[in-house]
């Protein structure tokens, strides 16, 4: 049996992960799943607004993450008309925004092609943040991981 320890604190009781929840953010494998507002900013500020932040300073970060991003000029785009590329990217933007720690994400260039892998690994490589990321692309991985740890023969049962 384990435990978890987050930012050099034992965690094991709900209250002990609100912490964690503020310094963590996580990017989903599906940017569909992350990506709900009407237009790209909304989705982008949706997170500071969440945190409390009054709607002008929520708009700013929004603005400034995308800018982190590239994609400064996607703002006003309707969330549900990016291509895939723009998905992925705009998906860190969102919690880029509320200014994390660390970077959780998973399966950040599933489908897409090498001139997008090689946009997100770039703008991956150039954010302060920590991250930790799932992927199943060895030649992404090798371009921005510092460490990596492989999961083989995790236990699986078959026949059940």
């Amino acid at each position: 049996m384990g435990g978890v320890r987050a930012f050099g604190r034992d965690r094991a009781r709900e209250e002990d992960f609100h912490e964690v929840r503020r310094k963590v953010g996580l990017v989903f494998q599906d940017p569909d799943d992350q990506l709900f507002c009407p237009t790209v900013i909304e989705d982008v500020a949706f997170g500071p607004l969440n945190l409390g932040r009054g709607i002008d300073a929520a708009v700013q970060a929004a603005r400034s993450a995308l800018r982190r991003v590239g994609l400064e000029r996607l703002g006003d785009r309707i969330s549900d008309k990016l291509s895939g590329g723009e998905e992925r990217l705009v998906a860190p933007a969102t919690v880029l925004a509320m200014e994390p720690e660390v970077l959780l994400l998973d399966e950040p260039t599933a489908s897409l092609d090498k001139a997008s892998v090689d946009r997100i690994a770039d703008t991956l490589n150039a954010l302060p943040q920590s991250m930790i990321v799932v992927s199943h692309d060895p030649g992404f991985l090798s371009r921005i991981a510092t460490e990596r740890a492989t999961l083989r023969d995790a236990g699986l049962r078959r026949g059940w």
